[in-house]
């Protein structure tokens, strides 16, 4: 292959074109666009079952990650017509999108074709888009938290799921803190979901008030505590999916890990490079997410007790 020049891959049953494949998308390590498609094809099929049916939100980097940062809800023309989408609706702005819908890693490689780092699903599904199937504990550390504090969260988040006779599936975020995914049961709409994760946040705020802060508005909140964010479940936000990479100059990756991996992971080392290895060994470690969903009627019931009601996003 010379210099430059287009690459053809055989993907599945579909045939995927990667034009400029020597581009530097990573400069940390010096990691190409090819490099990135040859990452996502490596665990194919945890990232496949991290996006199956749901509308996803692209991050595309044209230049790379040191350059413009574009943020992509619709498939554009000239998709190929083996490309999948979903249709979401947005009534305060009375628009709507076709989004990628992932079914097949076909997909996941012609996103990555069109520049694309980061996957951003939505926690629904095409079936019924406004009824997530996916609650998301989201533990994001404030500027002075060390992820110390987010290990010591992650524990207080796990004691009180276990309670609650619910699994929980933890994974790096790519960044500084952690996320934690339960499958539930779609029976709810996006407000109650987010209400159900206010009660959660909480309750751990009420087991860690030394560490976590539920305050809404970021200027009121301590530097030093992590935030369990609970907004993350509002209709339309959406955050990286377990396998996606980050566009940072490391190429880390939101990587699944096991709850007595939480004391001694270190985020940092989970990148484009080791993730490959890591996943060939162990597998997908968020395989069985789908096996149980659970309901959120305790929670709900903490929020009625608590007069809680989430904030506009």
């Amino acid at each position: 292959m010379a210099k430059g020049e287009a690459v053809e891959l055989e993907v599945g049953d579909r045939t995927v074109r990667v034009s400029n494949p020597d581009r530097v998308y990573f400069p940390a390590r010096g990691e190409t666009k090819l490099d990135l498609v040859r990452y996502y094809l490596a665990v194919g099929d945890g990232i496949v079952r991290a996006l199956r049916e749901r509308p996803c939100m692209l991050h595309r980097f044209p230049s790379g990650v040191t350059g413009e940062k574009v943020h992509q809800k619709r498939v554009p023309n000239g998709a190929p017509p083996w490309l999948e989408t979903v249709r979401v609706q947005f009534p305060r702005y009375q628009r709507h999108a076709d989004e990628l819908c992932v079914t097949e890693l076909a997909h996941v490689a012609w996103a990555v074709q069109m520049s694309t780092v980061e996957f951003h699903p939505w926690n629904s599904r095409r079936a019924d888009t406004e009824r997530p199937d996916e609650w998301r504990i989201d533990l994001d550390p404030m500027p002075e938290c060390g992820f110390g504090t987010v290990r010591r969260v992650a524990h207080v988040a796990e004691e009180i799921l276990d309670e609650l006779g619910i699994r929980g599936w933890p994974k790096t975020s790519g960044g500084s803190g952690m996320h934690v995914y339960v499958r539930i049961e779609p029976r709810w709409g996006f407000a109650d979901v987010r209400r159900a994760a206010l009660a959660f946040a909480r309750e751990v705020e009420r087991r860690a008030p030394d560490d976590v802060t539920t305050t809404w508005w970021r200027k009121d909140r301590d530097p030093k505590k992590l935030f369990v964010d609970y907004n993350q479940n509002a209709r339309d936000h959406t955050i990286a999916s377990a396998y996606s990479v980050r566009g940072v100059p490391e190429a880390l990756v939101s990587t699944p890990i096991r709850w007595d991996e939480v004391d001694d992971v270190d985020p940092h080392d989970c990148t484009i490079a080791t993730v490959p290895a890591r996943f060939a060994e162990l597998g997908d470690l968020h395989a069985g997410i789908d096996d149980t969903a659970y309901s959120l009627e305790p929670l709900l019931e903490w929020a009625d007790r608590d007069g809680l009601e989430a904030e506009d996003s």
